[in-house]
Order: C-alpha cells, then sequence, then structure tokens
C-alpha cells in the first residue's frame, strides 16, 4: 500500500530569510494526523536567503540529517565540528545526551536550499558525534547509493537506528528498483523532478509511505532527485 503526502498538503512557514514546508508536524505546524512515519520523524524542506541562518540552539535524542540540493550550509556545534555542507554531501549528527549547534546559509550572495531530516535514534542519551560524507553524483546516477546505514556500510554515514537512507538521480526514463524485506517499510521523498513508484506518479515535494510491499520500482518522469528510507 502507498499512501501519498502531497506536497501542497504540507506545513508551511515564510519568514522572510527562511522559507520551510514541513512533511511531518513541526514547531508551530501541529498535525496530530502525520506526527512522522516509523522512526522518521521530520523532513523539512528549507530554503534560506544569503547570510541568514539558525542561530545557536540545542537538540537531544535525535539523528539529524541534512541533504543540501543547492547552495552550501555552514554547520558549527559544541564538539567543535566547524564544516561547509554542499550537493553532493550527507550530514549526520547525533543530538545523543545533548549539543548545540547553528546553521547558516555560507554565501552572502546565493540562497541554499536543503532538507533537513530528524530521525529518532534507536537509544537515548548516547554520546553526541558528527559524520559528514561526500557521494557523487555518477555514483547515484540511475541507481540507489546507500548514504545511510546503521553499520555505516558501503561508506554510508552511521545512523544510530534500524534503517537504510538511498539517494538517486533519474533521468526522465530511468528506471530503478529496491526489494522490501518481509515486514519492512519505507519513506520515498522526491526532492526535485518527477517520478512514478510503483506506477504511481509523485511530484517534487512530495513523499509516500509504503506498507505491505516487496518491492519499489522508480521509474524518472523528468531529471528527479528521491530519497528512500527503508525502515523497520
Amino acid at each position: 500500500m502507498i499512501t501519498v503526502r502531497n506536497r501542497d498538503e504540507r506545513g508551511a512557514v515564510n519568514i522572510g530569510w527562511l522559507n520551510s514546508k514541513h512533511t511531518f508536524s513541526f514547531g508551530h505546524y501541529y498535525d496530530p494526523a502525520n506526527m512522522g512515519f516509523r522512526a522518521l520523524r521530520v523532513i523539512n524542506e528549507d530554503r534560506v536567503i544569503p547570510g541568514a541562518g539558525f542561530p545557536t540552539h540545542g537538540h537531544a535524542d535525535m539523528e539529524i540529517i541534512s541533504y543540501v540540493l543547492d547552495g552550501a550550509l555552514e554547520h558549527k556545534d559544541t564538539l567543535g565540528t566547524s564544516s561547509v555542507i554542499r550537493p553532493g554531501e550527507v550530514q549526520r549528527m547525533s543530538a545523543g545526551s545533548g549539543i548545540r549547534h547553528s546553521e547558516y546559509n555560507a554565501s552572502k550572495k546565493d540562497p541554499v536550499h536543503f532538507l533537513q531530516i530528524w530521525i529518532l535514534p534507536g537509544e537515548e542519551g548516547m554520546k553526541p558525534g558528527y559524520e559528514q560524507k561526500a557521494f557523487p553524483a555518477e555514483e547515484k546516477q540511475g541507481r540507489l547509493r546507500l548514504v545511510g546505514s546503521q553499520d555505516g556500510r558501503d561508506g554510508s554515514v552511521t545512523i544510530h537506528q534500524d534503517v537504510d537512507l538511498y539517494a538517486t538521480l533519474l533521468k526522465d526514463g530511468d528506471e530503478v528498483t529496491h526489494e522490501l524485506r518481509a515486514g519492512r517499510y519505507a519513506w520515498v521523498q522526491v526532492a526535485r523532478g518527477q517520478v512514478s513508484l510503483n506506477g504511481q506518479l509523485l511530484k517534487e515535494g512530495d513523499g509516500a509511505a509504503v506498507r505491505d510491499e516487496t518491492a519499489l520500482t522508480l521509474v524518472g518522469q523528468t531529471d528527479a532527485e528521491v530519497l528512500v528510507f527503508d525502515l523497520a
């Protein structure tokens, strides 16, 4: 069964420097019918104007993933990390027992467009941590590239939860298939373009909850970028 979360049904926040779309209930957008899916708690599509961003703030007991689509995102945290995340890179910050960080548009002239993803960890009170890795476009073109996993296999970032996160770049007509083991669930998020998922059209910004399916087949309807979460 595939249940589409239409892009136009998402929560919206526009405060000048930030234009954000919330797939799930978040902040001032409270939606008891969409509090997350399995361990996946937040998918925010954020656009931040040049030079602006989120000042230092705290988190605990959450796996936070940043996936930059355009521009550059500057990150600093209380672990001493100072980095810039660009398209093709995946950042994982484990908030664990507590961490404070800031996120700013690293450019003074260009906007930054990124997905902020929160996943509930498998256990609370872990030691905070940070990881950032690059995944070249050719590794995602026409195939599903594992970019996050519980065991960090295949060079993916380590997520402290039973989840496999894949990214793919598809051209019109490209097709990829992901087999789902018995008892597994999936969430498909279209970051760019349009695809069909098991024959159902998904547009940019759409998400889809998948239950009781044995496989996911994605076919590009335009040039597209898609994230696939394989969840317990």
